[in-house]
């Protein structure tokens, strides 16, 4: 089954990429401390980093319609994912955490969890039942008026 230039792996990239934020240029040490932080998680970890990016967006007018998230979710997800970041930024990437705010300061945690965040969206991406769900996007595009612009 042919699916046109909108194959499913790219639909879904494109589509994750819509919901991480967006790539900045980092220094050696932001480089250190985003390797670390990835190496430091486990799946349920950067699934605990989907829900609370996910919970806090259903907050968003746009999609607060379809999707309501409790206070005490809300909540819970802040906890779980605070104490995370304590555990990553005080404990296992301590030394990275130092060295990255020392030579290029606050901002390199903030481009280091996107590098997080953009591994655990691949991840979520990934999902088969998210990928299936992806998929149905297929048969409301134009393939074929999208092919013949690009030709």
């Amino acid at each position: 089954m042919k699916k046109g230039l909108l194959t499913l792996p790219i639909l879904a990239t494109t589509i994750a990429a819509t919901f991480i934020s967006s790539y900045s240029t980092a220094g050696v040490y932001t480089d250190d401390l985003s390797k670390c932080l990835v190496a430091s998680t486990t799946v349920t970890d950067r699934n605990n980093l989907v829900r609370w990016m996910f919970a806090a967006a259903a907050k968003h007018p746009a999609v607060s319609e379809i999707v309501t998230v409790t206070p005490e979710v809300m909540e819970q997800t802040n906890k779980t994912m605070g104490d995370l970041m304590n555990r990553l930024l005080l404990v296992s990437c301590k030394t990275e955490t130092k060295e990255a705010i020392k030579y290029e300061g606050g901002t390199t945690i903030e481009a280091s969890f996107q590098v997080l965040g953009q591994v655990a969206g691949r991840e979520l991406f990934s999902n088969p039942a998210v990928a299936e769900s992806l998929s149905n996007l297929d048969k409301h595009i134009d393939s074929a008026a999208l092919e013949k612009l690009l030709n």
